[in-house]
């Protein structure tokens, strides 16, 4: 009973640490790519703390031992926080190359 609610209540605060993953990689108003990046790369040690803590919750063997016990890699919050590394590493990059070669191209065109 406690154990499903540590799950569910870890798994909600990786959720959360991952939402601040993306907020601090492409919402910060004003600041330039580089400061970006320092503050994702801060956010998704964070995130990753989160996550395999949460990972460790799921893997747990429960009261009854009769379950097969997944490893840690392959549990839900793991998954989920190494699909949102590599989802928000792509965006940022495409973001990133957008901003420093086609933007400019469409400042230059305007009337």
């Amino acid at each position: 009973m406690i154990l499903d609610i540590g799950k569910a209540f870890t798994f909600l605060l990786s959720i959360v640490s991952l939402y601040y993953v993306v907020l601090s990689a492409f919402f910060v108003p004003g600041t330039h790519w580089e400061d970006r990046l320092e503050f994702a790369l801060a956010k998704i040690g964070m995130a990753a703390c989160v996550c395999f803590a949460s990972g460790l919750l799921f893997s747990w063997r429960t009261q009854t031992g009769h379950e097969q016990v997944d490893p840690l890699m392959s549990t839900l919050p793991v998954r989920m926080f190494f699909l949102t590394l590599v989802g928000v590493a792509i965006l940022f990059a495409l973001a990133w190359y957008l901003d420093a070669y086609y933007v400019p191209q469409l400042w230059r065109n305007q009337p």
